[in-house]
């Protein structure tokens, strides 16, 4: 398969305060909008990224599938991740569902949630430990 994009869709009940979420917090700019779905996408980058934010009852929605997500984590590579972890966390106060650390296999981090409860990880790559290392299959570290 070739795609030309690919994107999460966000099914929730507060299409208008999720968007507004990702906008004022990540850099997300609308480049649609009704008043069931909104699409999103972050520019300035060499890929543009893109996320979709759609009503849980809409009817294109089949209707066993008209729940709000669940289960879900939205990881943002960053390159400096305590900056962010100061701008998001105590300079904006959104939630800290997991306090900032730096993990054996290659991640500095920390977790926050938007207002549907789905987790976000802001991560910076840092070097793996020796027991790590030898796991990656393609070199993702400075």
């Amino acid at each position: 398969m070739k795609a030309s994009s690919f994107y999460p869709v966000i099914l929730t009940q507060q299409v208008v305060a999720t968007a507004d979420f990702y906008m004022e917090h990540f850099g997300f700019e609308k480049v649609f909008e009704a008043d069931w779905y909104v699409s999103l996408k972050m520019s300035g980058n060499d890929i543009p990224f893109e996320l979709a934010i759609l009503d849980s009852t809409h009817p294109t929605i089949p209707d066993a599938y008209r729940t709000e997500v669940k289960g879900l984590i939205l990881n943002f590579e960053v390159d400096d991740v305590d900056a962010e972890y100061e701008r998001l966390i105590r300079g904006a106060k959104l939630p800290l569902q997991l306090e900032i650390r730096s993990e054996d296999f290659g991640q500095r981090h920390f977790m926050t949630s938007d207002p549907n409860g789905i987790l976000i990880d802001v991560i910076s790559i840092i070097l793996p430990t020796d027991d790590f290392n030898s796991q990656y299959v393609e070199e993702v570290w400075k």
